[in-house]
């Protein structure tokens, strides 16, 4: 029913965009509301009601009418209208535990080690 309201919704817009851009322009549009002109340059006469004319109005109330018809049916449907509100499962970690970090090691192995400024050189290990 959704899918069908839909299409005829889609086919009533090229519809109704076709009825009003076959229409005639009334002329003047905004260049009109400068200085002095009355209510007959800035509404437009009265004009005769064409078939154009009566094809748009119906069109519009047809757009309007399954346009809000479409959004009560979508607001009552059961699927959740939030990524929140539906059931995904939350994203499992990365990495649980921090990786060990590598000992910076200056040194190669068998040379002994240096002293910091400020604190007392290793004591040397002795051989019997």
């Amino acid at each position: 029913m959704y899918t069908l309201l839909l299409v005829i919704l889609v086919i009533d817009s090229v519809l109704l965009l076709a009825a009003v851009l076959l229409q005639a322009g009334q002329g003047g549009g905004l260049a009109s509301l400068g200085g002095g002109a009355g209510t007959e340059m800035f509404m437009g006469g009265r004009q005769a009601v064409t078939l154009l004319t009566k094809i748009t109005w119906w069109c519009a109330a047809i757009f309007l009418t399954l346009a809000l018809t479409l959004a009560i049916m979508a607001s009552h449907s059961g699927a959740p209208r939030s990524v929140l509100e539906g059931n995904i499962p939350a994203p499992a970690p990365i990495q649980s535990t921090p990786l060990p970090l590598p000992l910076h090691q200056s040194q190669p192995a068998g040379a002994p080690a240096r002293a910091s400024p400020g604190q007392p050189a290793p004591s040397k290990p002795t051989n019997p």
